[in-house]
């Protein structure tokens, strides 16, 4: 399911259900011409641009009462090159496409987020990440940019090709231009051997070094008001491939994690006072398990049940004693969280405003079902987070601002120069970024 817009009166509704907007026109360009004119139209109209993917997004990024463009038309690989080791993509493939070609091709992007649905610019530059020792951020294998800047001209970006431009593009928060192509460095396909097994909260932060440590891909779930977990190890295989089984599959992910979970989250709002004794229940419904499989069937999985969502980026260092505060925060608090806190890790990257841009991180993310109340637990959250120097992630809510940025981002004056000489007239600019950018 992706943002949808209604044609009654215009209104875009992003996936969370916590962000409308008006466009004053949509345009659907079908090459990255058509999309260069539709920039050089709208300045002569006086309006804003904005691109928009499947409206994954909680913050207003992508909002618009300007121009709005879906990409949908530039979709496809347009070059596969096996002597570099790269692919390239127009911007509004959908990250599920992407993983079935290449996967076709035999070939694997290294890591990924755990949903597929958006778009590769729209996961891209919001900073979309997976969980890893040495591999995260999706935005962090881009080799290569292509981008229709405000006045409407084409630019191309690399390590070696305007290198500034790249450093910050890869994660640009659709300040810089419009993505309209990203060449990925992929590898043959790999197997991967997920072990999924429940662990006692204590333990897993006792032991959390030496877990992230002995694993490629560590995280792990945490049941508020209970003492549980359930922790994911990803690490590669040499085979052979044991997927998960149709109907433990579907039992475990389609009917625990969506069905069960979607009816747990509704007696929890007509219920809070439940809350505690369904978490208690869920995080026992779930054992351990193993199996063996392509990367991305081991790294996503579906999420039909709709919810709002926070998260940060702490030091790797600072997140036992971020998460210990959390869980003392929630006990005061009498505040009834019904949906698991998940908790995964990246090593720094040389990205301007990537989340762990200089530094090893640690993702924290606390999620509400969509319609109910989070702005309590989620400001209590967030009073934590920053306490830590945590970095939000551009895609989900937050309060922070320019100003704070200034401070957690030892690169943010770059970012707003080189957005300063691309961006002079802000034709990319909306009211998220007037906010956590400055005007």
């Amino acid at each position: 399911m992706s943002s949808t817009t209604s044609a009654k009166n215009g209104t875009w509704r992003n996936w969370g259900g916590n962000v409308t907007a008006r466009p004053a026109r949509e345009v659907t360009p079908a090459s990255v011409d058509e999309l260069a004119e539709a920039v050089r139209r709208a300045a002569e109209d006086g309006l804003k641009v904005k691109a928009v993917g499947t409206g994954h997004s909680f913050t207003s990024i992508a909002a618009t009462d300007g121009v709005l463009v879906r990409p949908q038309l530039l979709t496809g690989i347009r070059d596969i090159d096996r002597d570099a080791m790269t692919v390239t993509v127009e911007a509004g493939t959908p990250l599920k496409r992407l993983n079935l070609a290449l996967a076709r091709e035999g070939l694997s992007l290294t890591n990924m987020g755990d949903i597929m649905e958006q778009t590769v610019s729209g996961a891209t530059s919001t900073g979309t990440h997976g969980t890893g020792r040495e591999s995260a951020s999706i935005a962090a294998q881009i080799k290569g940019l292509e981008l229709v800047t405000a006045d409407g001209s084409v630019l191309t970006c690399s390590e070696k090709e305007n290198p500034e431009v790249f450093a910050a593009a890869r994660i640009g928060l659709g300040a810089l231009g419009i993505v309209t192509a990203i060449t990925f460095a992929v590898e043959p396909l790999f197997l991967l051997t997920a072990r999924e097994e429940p662990m006692p909260f204590d333990r897993v932060l006792a032991d959390f070094d030496e877990l992230w440590a002995e694993n490629e891909h560590f995280e792990f779930y945490w049941f508020p008001h209970t003492g549980s977990t359930n922790t994911k190890r990803n690490n590669r295989s040499a085979g052979p491939r044991r997927p998960v089984g149709r109907a433990a599959g579907w039992i475990e992910d389609e009917f625990l994690s969506n069905g069960v979970f979607q009816v747990a989250q509704w007696v929890g709002r007509a219920a809070p006072a439940t809350v505690p004794t369904i978490a208690r229940v869920s995080s026992k419904a779930l054992s351990a398990r193993t199996y063996t499989d392509i990367p991305f069937k081991v790294f996503t999985s579906p999420r039909r049940v709709r919810f709002v969502e926070m998260e940060y980026a702490v030091p790797r260092a600072a997140v036992t004693e971020t998460l210990r505060e959390l869980r003392t925060t929630i006990e005061r608090s009498g505040l009834r969280i019904s949906f698991p806190v998940e908790v995964r890790t990246a090593p720094a990257d040389d990205i301007t405003l990537s989340t762990a841009s200089g530094r090893d991180s640690a993702y924290i993310a606390v999620h509400m079902v969509r319609g109910t109340p989070f702005q309590a637990y989620f400001t209590a959250a967030e009073r934590i987070f920053t306490a830590h120097e945590g970095r939000p992630h551009w895609g989900k809510v937050h309060t922070r601002d320019a100003e704070y940025f200034a401070g957690v981002y030892p690169r943010f004056g770059e970012f707003t120069a080189l957005r300063d000489r691309l961006d002079p007239d802000r034709r990319f600019q909306n009211d998220y970024l007037r906010r956590v950018l400055g005007s």
